[in-house]
């Protein structure tokens, strides 16, 4: 029997579970660990606040920003979102900007009944826009996603219905998660940057 890496395997976690950001902290810390030392970390929030199961990145980026941290660039806040129409660009951009970036894509995502309030983790990327059958680009290098509603019929209609609580929270304990991942990383040498 063959098993699979610890880092390859995704984790697929509750909102509510207890110590739900300790299990995202040491998943996101053994992901982040395997970039080069050349590498930036730049995460990429994709979202709208245009509709509630979509804000899900916004709010992470406008978490994440508050913190002003040197140790990673972000794109993807409520005041500057990146979404279907400018991700191809923000994308471009990236790319001509930094060489070889470390990508963490955040995103919502819509699922089964039964992961409504999951929060997935993984390497590869995130790909936006596959629950409203849009062709978007793929983003990151690891990616961070919250199954906020029921996918599989009226996708749009159901995002826009999403509860604002759940995506709040997941989006509370995604930041905090991604933020204490990152400066406890071995990436992580200079001292803690505090909330404002």
């Amino acid at each position: 029997m063959k098993l699979t890496p610890f880092k390859e395997t995704p984790l697929k976690i509750a909102y509510t579970e207890p110590n739900v950001n300790g299990h995202l902290i040491h998943r996101l810390s053994a992901l982040i660990e395997s970039l080069r030392t050349d590498q930036r970390i730049v995460v990429v929030c994709i979202g709208t606040d245009r509709s509630t199961g979509d804000a899900l990145g916004p709010l992470v980026g406008t978490t994440l920003s508050k913190y002003r941290s040197p140790l990673f660039d972000l794109y993807g806040t409520l005041e500057n979102p990146v979404h279907a129409i400018n991700l191809e660009e923000t994308m471009h951009q990236l790319n001509r900007q930094y060489n070889n970036p470390f990508i963490i894509g955040i995103d919502a995502c819509l699922g089964q009944v039964a992961s409504v309030g999951c929060i997935q983790v993984g390497s590869g990327p995130v790909r936006p826009g596959a629950g409203v059958n849009k062709d978007l680009p793929p983003v990151g290098n690891i990616h961070v996603t919250g199954i906020v509603n029921v996918g599989g019929f009226m996708e749009y209609f159901v995002l826009q219905n999403t509860r604002l609580h759940l995506v709040m929270r997941m989006s509370d304990i995604i930041s905090f998660s991604l933020f204490h991942a990152i400066t406890t990383s071995h990436r992580a040498v200079m001292p803690a940057v505090t909330q404002e």
